[in-house]
């Protein structure tokens, strides 16, 4: 079933953008999901849509030859600064800087697809994931932005930790809170933007949060949990990728299914495992 994503040149990029997206995105979700920011992905995967549309509607009416991806990741990455920012501004209710800036990210994203006459076959990929849509160049920059967050995730990884657990103590301890809030939305930002051309924009909130609830109810402790969210995430993304190809549908789709049918079963091995040891204690 794997000899043609071996065989064609853009399915051996899309397979290998999936590998990478998900390592990147469930180890990124982990942090997400335990500083309860899970809207944080939706609202910035709308702002990317925004500069994604932005993108189309400048090669559409100028002939610029900007790639809309990268227009994704800039507005993707602006987003996340202004969520940061309007934290600062509803300090008593920080939770507002999400709604706002989805709902910036929305109204954009009609305005540009509008000016870009309206949805086309390009967009469609953007918004629900292609297995052909992935270029050398794409997999080339989405590689280097995996590479970038685990390295970075790797040198911050006790702030992160602190930070995501107990704020309080990690201002106490001296690390700069601020600063690495500022840091972790922005590599948010770009794990999305990364992940629309495999899963699609109104998709990759899914595949960052599924797979971290699946291992949520396994784990015993936060490493090992990140450890399932990926092998949760590489799962879904080469089940998703080998069946939407066969299917002729979106991955998208099929990889959010396949995530949430290992969430059901992660759920369902809970319950059967945890009903014996309650009679064992009983």
């Amino acid at each position: 079933m794997l000899a043609d994503f071996f065989e064609y040149d853009f399915l051996r990029h899309t397979f290998l953008t999936g590998l990478l997206i998900g390592i990147i995105a469930p180890l990124l979700g982990t942090f997400i999901v335990v500083r309860r920011l899970s809207l944080l992905a939706d609202a910035l995967s709308h702002v990317t849509l925004a500069g994604i549309a932005f993108g189309l509607f400048l090669d559409k009416k100028f002939a610029m030859g900007i790639t809309p991806l990268y227009g994704g990741m800039a507005f993707s990455v602006l987003g996340s600064i202004f969520i940061e920012k309007l934290r600062g501004v509803y300090h008593a209710y920080q939770e507002l800087a999400i709604p706002i800036i989805l709902s910036g990210g929305v109204g954009l994203s009609l305005i540009f697809i509008s000016l870009a006459d309206g949805f086309n076959t390009e967009l469609f990929n953007y918004l629900f994931g292609s297995v052909s849509a992935v270029s050398k160049q794409d997999f080339l920059s989405i590689a280097g932005i995996a590479i970038f967050i685990v390295i970075i995730i790797t040198l911050f990884y006790k702030e992160l930790v602190t930070l995501s657990f107990d704020e309080e103590h990690a201002k106490v301890s001296g690390i700069h809170a601020k600063r690495i809030h500022l840091l972790f939305i922005v590599l948010t930002a770009l794990v999305i933007a990364a992940s629309i051309r495999i899963v699609g924009v109104l998709l990759v909130s899914a595949l960052m949060t599924l797979p971290v609830a699946a291992s949520m109810r396994l784990a015993r402790g936060f490493k090992q949990m990140m450890f399932l969210s990926i092998v949760f995430g590489e799962l879904a993304v080469i089940i998703g990728l080998i069946s939407g190809y066969y299917l002729s549908i979106p991955p998208g789709g099929t990889i959010v299914m396949v995530s949430i049918i290992i969430l059901l079963l992660s759920i369902a091995l809970k319950r059967i495992t945890w009903k014996p040891r309650k009679v064992r204690e009983a």
